[in-house]
């Protein structure tokens, strides 16, 4: 039997994208938050390296990333059991190649500031004497307890009488009479007059599905490695890469390393697994920095990054269709700037202010890729 529930706005797609819209909407809106896995932020949101790196991506994304750090700092009362953050200072190495490459970093991000190889060495005793000619060090970053910040923002969204609909692909999204109905493999049809695609690395197929012109989102592959770094301590090590991001390791679990390749393979939209050419060339280019034996690989994984054609996310009314939105295009950074992207999501759609992000608007806006670009938008009530 095909059971029909109406809400105010239907979001595709339950990882952090969706479940930030979802919680900072839920307060005004009946929010049904709809998701093809059996739990949420099964894929990119649950394989993130789930760390806050302030200068880290293009402008649009620094900008939301820095307006995020209050909430770390201090997430609404009762949002979780735990703090969310810890702090984790993020080292960048340059080999005799990449010098210049951090002279320019030096000299146009805020927060970073250069240091002494000793110093670097100091931090980490793994450091091999001849890998890096230079180092500088972000001091104001840390780890993110993703799990709590994921379930928090769930929580919200249920707590004001929101649906989280889990098991439910989308099979039709249809839009009749201004209203769009969304058909889920789960049986029910969700209707509402605004459909939000937070659908990630499907967020092309979503919009396809939806009779809407995709962006050309690009999904692409990033790969994880676990070893164990002993004779060493590394809890209290920085993350570590150089400064090309060819590579990073960061502690994992007190006694472990995650290691990565800092790939960015693109790859069709799916449940992805690690390469082992790629699991090599972690384990390979760590090794040319640090003296780390590696005597087997713990645990490997993959988790997809998905980028538009410019790099830059994409949040904002669709170019042709005005009641559908677009919350993709997250790629790396997805974690560290959910809650700005939340509040700005639901400023959009409700036509409130959105204050200091309206200098990243037009850097975001998804009519930047189509034709329809330069069409108006009214807010939704």
């Amino acid at each position: 039997m095909i059971e029909t529930e109406t809400f105010d706005v239907i979001i595709v797609g339950a990882g952090m994208a969706g479940a930030t819209a979802a919680a900072h909407l839920a307060p005004d809106h009946r929010v049904a938050l709809v998701e093809a896995e059996e739990a949420a932020g099964y894929h990119s949101t649950g394989r993130s390296a789930a760390i806050f790196i302030l200068n880290y991506g293009p402008p649009d994304v620094r900008a939301l990333t820095g307006l995020s750090r209050s909430f770390f700092d201090q997430p609404p009362p009762g949002f979780a059991e735990h703090p969310l953050i810890r702090r984790r200072p993020v080292l960048f190495l340059a080999p005799s190649d990449q010098t210049a490459a951090l002279d320019k970093m030096l000299a146009e991000v805020e927060g970073l500031e250069p240091i002494e190889i000793e110093a670097a060495r100091a931090m980490v005793p793994a450091l091999k004497p001849n890998y890096a000619v230079a180092a500088a060090i972000e001091e104001d970053d840390f780890d993110i307890d993703v799990a709590s910040l994921h379930q928090g923002f769930l929580r919200i969204l249920t707590a004001h009488g929101g649906a989280l609909a889990l098991r439910s692909r989308a099979a039709r999204i249809e839009r009749r009479a201004g209203v769009w109905e969304v058909d889920t493999t789960s049986g029910t049809v969700f209707r509402a007059r605004l459909l939000i695609n937070a659908a990630g690395a499907w967020g092309d197929e979503v919009a396809r599905l939806a009779g809407i012109a995709p962006l050309g989102l690009t999904p692409c592959r990033r790969t994880g490695v676990i070893v164990d770094p002993a004779p060493y301590q590394t809890e209290q090590w920085p993350l570590i890469n150089d400064v090309d991001h060819s590579w990073y390791v960061r502690p994992e679990a007190r006694t472990r390393l995650m290691v990565s390749p800092a790939d960015e393979t693109p790859v069709e939209a799916q449940d992805i697994q690690p390469d082992e050419l790629d699991i090599a060339i972690a384990i390979d280019r760590m090794q040319q920095a640090l003296e780390i034996p590696v005597r087997r690989v713990e645990r490997a994984w993959a988790g997809l990054r998905t980028f538009t054609p410019d790099r830059s996310l994409a949040i904002g009314w669709d170019g042709a269709e005005e009641s559908f939105f677009w919350c993709v295009g997250q790629g790396g950074y997805g974690i560290q700037t959910a809650p700005a992207v939340g509040r700005l999501v639901a400023n959009l759609i409700t036509g409130r202010d959105p204050g200091p992000v309206h200098r990243v608007l037009a850097a975001i806006d998804p009519r930047r890729f189509s034709a329809a670009g330069s069409k108006g938008r009214t807010a939704a009530a």
